[in-house]
């Protein structure tokens, strides 16, 4: 399907009678992250996810400003015309697809468009950025220090030819899998990661050169949630810091939020667990809509 200039690979599966559920991946992901959560969920509710610009089976415009936040909301609301006309759907992101996410619920005009949101290991752009000012204003140098080491890999992926020295030479190849395979511990199959990874990888990287030096120059307000929002967070994540996900409630009224076992990638290395929360949120919301039940089919 089509976003203005970009082809999306969308796909849709699943009880066309259950509400729509929009999962979106992250980085340097495809859709293909989510397949064994699609397998869980599929025969309750209309399971929708895409890949996102720059990723798997869509095409990759050139230049950054094609992969600013506000052209991510472009695809989304593109998708969601196609899969449920003007009804709302369960919104689900993981990682980059949770920050594209709080950015789509907070959104005013998606108002009524998102029925719930649930983030995987994704905190706000802004919120991870709130929370890092605090910290340097008041010193606490072991803080500071540790958000550093998990998120390393911000500073090469917006430097000029960073993304080229990760993707094209260190972790060309097989090397991003074997590195999922030992020293996240993961259990790989023949489909994730998606062979095109080392090229989602470098166009990925547009993503945060369009937003993130973006909102440190110019930061937005912390802007409130028009949906109820589920936040699992991964205890033992390698790249982002709980600390990160402390003013969701100052945004969220009545926000969920799950600290569980599990490292990063929770979508392929804890379906069930996964499925079951996003399965429970949607229930509840759904019941506490009941005027909406089951909206977004077509």
């Amino acid at each position: 399907m089509r976003s203005g200039e970009v082809s999306l690979n969308v796909r849709c599966t699943g009880d066309t009678g259950g509400a729509t559920i929009v999962l979106v991946h992250g980085y340097p992901d495809t859709q293909a992250v989510w397949d064994p959560v699609v397998e869980r969920l599929a025969p309750r509710f209309r399971v929708v996810t895409y890949d996102v610009r720059g990723a798997g089976g869509s095409s990759a415009p050139r230049g950054r400003s094609a992969y600013h936040l506000d052209r991510l909301t472009d695809d989304f609301e593109a998708v969601c015309r196609a899969v449920a006309d003007a009804g709302p759907v369960h919104l689900v992101g993981h990682d980059w697809g949770g920050i594209q996410g709080w950015d789509f619920a907070t959104r005013p005009a998606l108002s009524g468009r998102v029925a719930s949101f649930t983030s995987i290991a994704g905190p706000a752009l802004g919120h991870a950025l709130a929370a890092t000012r605090p910290a340097l204003r008041r010193r606490e140098l072991l803080r500071v220090l540790d958000r550093a080491r998990r998120s390393w890999y911000i500073l090469p992926l917006c430097l000029p030819g960073g993304p080229t020295l990760m993707w094209k030479a260190a972790l060309a190849g097989d090397r991003w899998r074997r590195w999922l395979t030992q020293v996240e511990g993961m259990e790989l199959d023949g489909t994730y990661p998606a062979a095109t990874v080392s090229a989602d990888g470098w166009h990925g990287a547009k993503l945060y050169r369009a937003n993130i030096p973006h909102r440190l120059i110019r930061p937005n307000p912390l802007a409130r949630a028009h949906a109820p929002v589920q936040l699992v967070i991964p205890s033992h994540d390698r790249f982002i810091s709980t600390s990160y996900y402390d003013a969701a409630e100052r945004v969220a009224p009545g926000l969920r939020r799950h600290e569980v076992p599990g490292s990063h990638w929770l979508p392929h290395t804890q379906p069930e667990l996964v499925a079951g929360l996003i399965a429970d949120f949607v229930d509840e919301t759904e019941a506490a809509a009941p005027d909406q039940a089951g909206a977004g089919g077509t």
